[in-house]
């Protein structure tokens, strides 16, 4: 079987004046953003740019990013996204393990990129630089089309390599379950050089519709934008979903356009839910990971709203199911760790055999993508994740779920944002520790804290520990960094 991966071209085509990203200020059509593919495409053959190379991007979220994404499938090169806010000494590492033939930087990259590649260059020379012509590539479903870097916390990152097949049926599963449509557009604030562009960029641009490019993660704007170029999608992660509602407009803002918001990364607090449905705005948890590229769940928006804390039912062409630790399926409602197969998970780590295989199982005639997640399923199908199997601790004998503590601490009024850890203790082997962030203006004792989880949680599972901080650790998508809460303040002994 083919599939079109050019399908820039065919849109192109169809309607070259429509408006496909808002990029500055402005809106570029489809004709015009297929025309600077082409030319981002000439500009690398003049390089020596070809297929099977890799060409890597520094840069906060940049125009750059689409027209290398809709060059790739003209000359066959692998883009690979660099994370700008990793140390010199780890992006060096990345550059060596991916060595690409190329490096663009955008905007305050210059220094950092220039260091790791004298011949470095600016995005925008894309559109610039002497170009030369090139064969056509005809890309194939197992082609490598993108490499993203898994956002791990501890040695160098992974390169997980997804190739067409991948690219091809998130859009288009996506748009089917999502219900998007040519009429949609929204603003893409998470990281470009994470998942935004698989997670709802490329759906929507594959159906027709339009995005709007945000530099840098800006509340006011990000409403602003929202409001004057009437956006019907909203995308982020939790944080970022509590940082609009915190903002001073964010009560005046009007979101008649927006059909539904979408939390991604990890579950999103009930209080930052209700904020939303306040202004009529309908919430979904979606679930993905960079491996399974990445949308792997969907739940009509009526049906999210009576479940709140389901991320919904596998995608058409997915399969999944739940394995416990002696790799037996679950049945019923018990808790697994989350296997996932089909044409949507990735090739395998670049150039890591070993990892490759540790992370693959094969079962039932199957290729499973072992997660590393922990999820629970209901009689109706529905999906819950209750947190990694890492994370997961056991007190006096009790599996503890930090996900099931979160949701508690968050029902206290006063509560902003939390996070949860297991670290050792002596008598109990180990309990929790609750990392917390007040509301603005707000003060909590610690016993009344703990009182408060008493009335909500079996005593196991009720930290013992409470740190009380003016902010938490994130990773650059916005997830909280439990491993290095669990390093500063657990200590040896809790």
């Amino acid at each position: 079987m083919e599939l079109n991966a050019n399908w820039l071209e065919r849109l192109a085509a169809y309607h070259p004046q429509r408006p496909a990203v808002y990029w500055r200020g402005e809106w570029i059509g489809y004709g015009e953003l297929y025309a600077r593919a082409r030319r981002a495409a000439g500009s690398l053959a003049g390089l020596g740019v070809g297929p099977g190379d890799r060409v890597a991007v520094l840069s906060p979220n940049h125009l750059g990013y689409l027209e290398l994404y809709f060059a790739a499938p003209l000359l066959g090169f692998v883009p690979t996204f660099l994370n700008h806010r990793l140390s010199p000494a780890e992006l060096q590492g990345l550059v060596e393990y991916a060595r690409p033939k190329a490096l663009f930087f955008g905007p305050g990259q210059e220094e950092t990129a220039r260091r790791l590649d004298p011949q470095a260059r600016p995005l925008e020379a894309l559109q610039s630089l002497p170009a030369a012509g090139f064969a056509p590539f005809r890309a194939g479903l197992e082609d490598p089309a993108l490499i993203l870097f898994t956002g791990g916390t501890t040695g160098l990152p992974k390169g997980a390599v997804l190739p067409y097949r991948q690219l091809l049926v998130n859009a288009a599963q996506t748009a089917m379950t999502w219900g998007l449509s040519p009429h949609d557009r929204y603003v893409v604030a998470t990281p470009m050089f994470h998942a935004a562009l698989n997670a709802l960029c490329t759906p929507l641009l594959y159906l027709g519709g339009g995005v709007m490019v945000q530099e840098k993660f800006d509340p006011g704007e990000h409403l602003a934008w929202v409001q004057q170029q009437r956006a019907t999608l909203l995308f982020l992660v939790p944080t970022m979903f509590q940082m609009l509602a915190s903002h001073p407009h964010f009560a005046a803002a009007d979101f008649s356009s927006v059909r539904w918001a979408i939390s991604g990364g990890a579950p999103c607090p009930a209080p930052v839910r209700q904020a939303y449905a306040a202004k009529g705005v309908r919430f979904r948890q979606g679930y993905g990971l960079t491996e399974c590229g990445v949308n792997c769940f969907a739940l009509e928006p009526e049906e999210a709203e009576r479940f709140p804390d389901s991320v919904g039912r596998p995608m058409p062409h997915l399969w999944a199911r739940l394995v416990d630790a002696g790799g037996q399926e679950v049945e019923g409602a018990g808790t697994g760790e989350l296997w996932l197969s089909g044409p949507t998970v990735m090739k395998g780590y670049y150039a890591r055999p070993a990892d490759t295989a540790r992370c693959f199982a094969e079962q039932g005639g199957r290729t499973w993508l072992r997660t590393g997640d922990l999820a629970q399923r209901d009689a109706a199908g529905r999906y819950y994740i209750v947190g990694r199997s890492k994370e997961m601790f056991i007190s006096g004998g009790e599996n503890v779920y930090p996900i099931e503590v979160e949701r508690a601490l968050y029902d206290h009024p006063l509560v902003a944002e939390c996070a949860v850890v297991g670290v050792p203790d002596a008598q109990w082997g180990e309990v929790g520790l609750a990392c917390v962030v007040l509301k603005e203006g707000a003060s909590l004792l610690e016993d009344e804290l703990r009182a408060f989880l008493r009335g909500r949680l079996a005593a196991y599972k009720v930290p013992k520990r409470y740190v009380f901080l003016p902010e938490l650790p994130k990773s650059a998508p916005g997830k909280i960094l439990k491993g290095e809460l669990a390093e500063r303040y657990g200590g040896a002994h809790a």
